[in-house]
């Protein structure tokens, strides 16, 4: 049976990087795919004013999804301003609440940006909240609680390092090689971040630092191109290994 998965990260492309190749594998399996980001990338120019950059980076974050035919979301949270406080949580609650997922994918707690790190506490929260019926979201016209609380996956950060340089394990890495193609294309779709990344990070040419990244996952399970996963283990969280199941065939596991 189908199921529904959610993507939730920080900004456009954050989840085209550490996770396009697994997205695009399941949507080739016949799953529904929502891609949400928390804010519109409304800092990501040095040239552009924040409505001008946000409004851009909507349209390619779309234009990505739309790629593997999966559905796209903003938040509307702002760049540096994601904190997990009780509104915020109640808006990811109701996102929630509206799509219904299965399985839910967001960023890793631990993360060298404070946006990142936010977003993952926020879902987090957010998946244990979804159900509780008394837990109300304040929408003109709210979603029905769901009746469960999903499956969690964190998606690994960058170069599987936390924010002071230590190592992150993926609990396993999702050989990705079949889907590095779209998941290029995917990432080429946010063609405004060249500039600013050049100019902000001293990054030149971003899809090739991607590709690195992906090879050095894969490397961890002796696979070309890889992407890393953990669950999320506490306490009312579901713990089958269903997106491990739903990969079968592209899973490599690094912990039991």
């Amino acid at each position: 049976m189908p199921k529904r998965i959610l993507s939730i990260h920080a900004h456009p492309d954050d989840a085209e990087i550490l996770a396009a190749g697994t997205l695009a594998l399941l949507a080739e399996r016949g799953h529904s795919i929502t891609m949400v980001t928390m804010t519109p990338g409304d800092c990501g120019s040095a040239d552009l004013g924040a409505g001008e950059i946000a409004a851009l980076r909507r349209k390619e974050a779309a234009a990505s999804a739309a790629l593997i035919g999966a559905a796209y979301l903003c938040a509307e949270f702002r760049d540096l301003a994601v904190f997990a406080d009780d509104p915020s949580r109640r808006r990811v609650v109701e996102i929630l609440r509206l799509t219904r997922p299965d399985i839910v994918l967001t960023s890793s707690p631990a993360d060298y940006m404070c946006d990142h790190e936010a977003a993952s506490r926020l879902v987090k929260d957010a998946c244990f909240a979804a159900p509780v019926r008394n837990y109300t979201t304040g929408a003109a016209d709210p979603a029905p609680v769901t009746t469960a609380v999903p499956h969690l996956y964190y998606m690994n950060p960058i170069e599987n390092l936390g924010p002071d340089g230590e190592p992150i394990l993926p609990h396993f890495v999702v050989d990705v090689t079949t889907t590095m193609a779209v998941k290029t294309r995917m990432l080429e779709s946010h063609a405004s971040q060249r500039e600013w990344l050049l100019k902000h990070h001293g990054m030149d040419n971003y899809i090739l630092t991607m590709q690195r990244w992906t090879e050095a996952s894969g490397r961890l399970v002796g696979v070309k191109y890889g992407e890393g996963f953990r669950i999320y283990r506490g306490h009312a969280y579901p713990q089958t290994p269903v997106l491990e199941e739903l990969l079968e065939g592209h899973v490599h596991r690094l912990t039991s």
